[in-house]
């Protein structure tokens, strides 16, 4: 009898764990800072801290082959960086920044169709990820798609408030977007 109630009071305290208040993950706490940032030269180290996170893949073999692939492009080994790359979305199909890292390389290269498909690949696996989605943004809107380049940036923006020159693209797509007022 004595056991049936421990064992109840154990379920008991198990169910209401859940309840307990959990602390932020660093990942959010490093947003609630951003979001606080005044300037851009406050939100810099954040924006920092929040890729040095992204970065984490969680793999040791894709941190390696990124660890290499970052070599071998900084080297103007881009053949090489590519095939890298290429093995990164391979061993790690849902680590964004490994998607990330090939669309900058396919943008440098002048492959911008490749680069579209991989920075929105980007954004969906990891939805927070202003940068690309300023990356995004600014292709769309030299494809001319404003509409979607728009949206995109008021999502970098409302994630990074001091991003480096979101705001200016949003006024003047905002204007081309929705007209402008009497």
């Amino acid at each position: 009898m004595k056991r049936l109630a421990i064992l109840a009071l154990a379920s008991m305290l198990c169910a209401a764990a859940p309840a307990l208040k959990k602390p932020p993950a660093p990942l959010d706490q490093l947003f609630a800072q951003l979001a606080k940032a005044q300037t851009p030269e406050d939100a810099k180290p954040i924006e920092q801290s929040i890729v040095a996170i992204f970065v984490q893949s969680g793999s040791p073999t894709a941190d390696l082959l990124m660890a290499r692939a970052t070599a071998a492009h900084a080297a103007g080994d881009d053949n090489t960086a590519h095939k890298l790359f290429d093995a990164i979305t391979a061993v790690a199909p849902d680590f964004a920044e490994g998607w990330h890292a090939m669309a900058v390389l396919d943008a440098d290269s002048g492959d911008d169709e490749a680069a579209l498909l991989e920075l929105q690949k980007t954004v969906t696996l990891n939805p927070r990820q202003f940068v690309a989605m300023n990356e995004l943004a600014q292709m769309l809107e030299e494809y001319g798609n404003k509409p979607a380049a728009l949206a995109l940036y008021n999502k970098a923006l409302a994630l990074d408030p001091q991003l480096e020159g979101v705001a200016k693209h949003i006024k003047a797509l905002t204007r081309d977007v929705q007209g402008q007022g009497i």
